[in-house]
């Protein structure tokens, strides 16, 4: 049964050679590929934290609304884990 999530996904930009543009349009793909519907992408911008957790200041926050079933979100969260490029990963169901 597929459901609405909302994924908020932090992209780690220190040192990085792509644009944001570029490394969100790869996620994108990879929702699509793990079998997630894109339904909307916000891109909030870049923010500092108010802590250095593993010594990054800041990151670039995007929000994603999906469709997907349990299966497919468990796909993506496991696939987007190994992205480099993603700092942190969170999915609330809307």
């Amino acid at each position: 049964m597929k459901r609405k999530y909302e994924a908020m996904i932090v992209l780690d930009m220190k040192g990085k050679e792509e644009t944001v543009e570029q490394l969100v349009s790869g996620i994108g793909r990879d929702m699509e590929q793990s079998g997630a519907k894109l339904e909307q992408i916000d891109q909030i911008g870049k923010r500092k934290f108010p802590y250095n957790p593993r010594h990054v200041e800041s990151g670039y926050f995007v929000n994603f609304q999906i469709e997907a079933d349990g299966p497919a979100l468990d796909s993506l969260r496991a696939k987007l884990k190994l992205n480099e490029n993603v700092y942190q990963q969170y999915y609330q169901r809307r």
